[in-house]
């Protein structure tokens, strides 16, 4: 928990730069980088929160294993659900009421039982511990672009 709240504080920091855009790098700026990552934790966590764990399902996944150990997504290989996509427009305070909104949905994960699942299109089930770990790598994912955008 401590590592995703660490990268919500990463996200904070960036809010200033919200409106800069490299299209070289993304065709998103950095708040969409921001807000994009804040909407995925939000539904994941909310998933994990309203999923039965009896029907948690541990399959062995290469591709999640894979991610979750080198800590990295690669670039460009998978389009963003549309439910993940920010549609309002940007502005510090709302990226910071997403950041804050981010905050309490990693709270809600916290208490979430071990066995409380989202299922990813690719990975498959993930318990909540390792939906901590993959939200950090998104999230972390979306920082280095974001530090690409910047440069």
């Amino acid at each position: 928990m401590n590592k995703i709240n660490n990268l919500l504080n990463d996200l904070e920091t960036q809010i200033a730069n919200y409106s800069k855009l490299n299209q070289a790098v993304s065709e998103g700026n950095v708040g969409w980088h921001i807000v994009h990552s804040c909407l995925v934790i939000d539904s994941v966590c909310g998933a994990v929160c309203k999923s039965d764990p009896s029907k948690f399902i541990k399959k062995f996944s290469f591709k999640a294993f894979l991610v979750l150990l080198v800590n990295s997504f690669p670039r460009g290989k998978a389009k963003a659900p549309l439910f993940t996509i920010p549609s309002q427009e940007l502005s510090p305070a709302s990226i910071s009421q997403s950041i804050q909104a981010s905050r309490k949905s990693i709270e809600a994960l916290a208490k979430a039982g071990k066995n409380q699942y989202f299922t990813h299109p690719i990975f498959g089930d993930l318990n909540a511990a390792d939906t901590f770990k993959f939200l950090a790598v998104h999230t972390n994912h979306h920082l280095k672009i974001i530090k690409d955008i910047l440069k």
